[in-house]
């Protein structure tokens, strides 16, 4: 255990160690037991009727996220911080979106290096041991150990509010192994009331409950998490989003006055006015398509949350956008992956927008079966046959 500073009270060091959290730049800063959530029994049972989708790894960290003393033995309390990131809009030149968040640098590269700042900080202090935990992206169930914290309120599309923030806001985590005592909620705590908003604004029906989401109808992990195919109901529903999906946010009233925070994050190269055609639709569709693996993708959006689906994930999305917000460019886009694309999931993808779009055209017809009649892959022959016949 580190030692504590001489002659201090435990609501002293609590306090020093908030304020060390706010010196580094976190918004919102609060302490939490370190044990089970109040939300651990929901989250099991969300796992047990596989909500999580091809999320593997939530189920792997089961264990820990139900008790993260079982792999943090020596915590004894959690730094809960959280950094707000609202921004504009961000509409791609020509047609289609992408989350606000994804327009700048990846978050978890910026809060992982202002929680290394705030660990060192600590241990200056003599508030942390050279062993305390330091997390993100671990199996930790955040929302509700930041609400028990004191950092927000639960809202109904199961993210966190904050008065001034909304829910605009990103959220990490320090393991102490000292014994702090948890802060109370602030005087004033954002409410969802009677409002439905988000759950009424939802496009798949994803939000199934106040609070409960289901990752498998969700957009945002749909176009981030979920590799392969996309079921045919939901491609249509994905409406303009080549990557993640703030419909449940922008509705929310507690974010509408949220402050414009994109300085804290940058502006990808891509994406900054006057990048075209770097960032559209077409972009995002064709680029790296005649690459053997995803090192150009890789190299282009180093430091980007676009990475993380690849450039199939990333191309298949921009498919299907173009399907439901056609464009020329689109037209000629998709039938040259359609014809080349070295990935099965992009193929299929192509032929579902141009069914869905451009079947009316002979040309598209002819290539379309064309492409079905050469496909080698049976799965994607059978989606591009389930397209044909959805929309002829």
């Amino acid at each position: 255990m580190a030692p504590a500073p001489p002659q201090s009270s435990p609501e002293s060091r609590r306090e020093l160690v908030l304020e060390q959290a706010r010196e580094v730049g976190f918004d919102l800063v609060g302490i939490a037991p370190f044990g089970p959530p109040p939300d651990a029994r929901r989250f099991a049972e969300w796992i047990d009727e596989k909500r999580h989708g091809s999320m593997g790894y939530l189920e792997r960290g089961r264990a820990a996220t139900l008790d993260p003393r079982s792999q943090w033995p020596e915590g004894k309390s959690l730094l809960v911080v959280g950094l707000g990131h609202s921004r504009p809009a961000l509409h791609l030149p020509g047609g289609g979106r992408i989350a606000r968040y994804a327009a700048g640098r990846d978050y978890h590269n910026v809060i992982s290096k202002m929680l290394g700042r705030l660990r060192r900080a600590l241990l200056r202090e003599g508030l942390a041991s050279p062993g305390s935990g330091f997390v993100d992206a671990t199996p930790l169930l955040e929302r509700s150990h930041a609400a028990e914290g004191g950092l927000g309120a639960p809202s109904k599309a199961a993210n966190l509010l904050d008065v001034r923030l909304g829910p605009w806001f990103f959220l990490g985590e320090l393991i102490l192994d000292l014994d702090l005592s948890p802060t109370p909620a602030p005087s004033r705590l954002p409410s969802c009331g009677t409002c439905t908003a988000c759950i009424d604004a939802c496009p798949t029906g994803a939000i199934l409950e106040p609070g409960k989401v289901d990752a498998t109808r969700c957009i945002s992990y749909h176009t981030i998490e979920h590799r392969g195919l996309v079921s045919h109901d939901l491609r249509s529903q994905a409406g303009e989003w080549a990557f993640g999906c703030d419909i449940c946010s922008e509705v929310c009233p507690w974010g509408s006055k949220a402050p414009d925070l994109s300085g804290r994050f940058g502006t990808h190269p891509s994406f900054e006015e006057g990048a075209s055609p770097e960032g559209t639709l077409v972009d995002l569709l064709v680029t790296g398509a005649e690459e053997s693996d995803d090192t150009g993708h890789r190299e282009r959006w180093r430091g980007s949350p676009l990475r993380r689906p690849g450039r199939e994930g990333l191309a298949r999305n921009a498919a299907i956008v173009l399907g439901n917000r056609p464009t020329g460019a689109g037209l000629d886009a998709l039938v040259t992956s359609l014809e080349r694309d070295p990935s099965p999931t992009v193929r299929a993808a192509a032929a579902w927008a141009l069914t869905a779009a451009h079947l009316e055209d002979a040309g598209v017809r002819a290539s379309l079966d064309r492409a079905l009649g050469r496909e080698p892959i049976p799965e994607a022959a059978r989606d591009m046959r389930a397209s044909l016949d959805q929309n002829s």
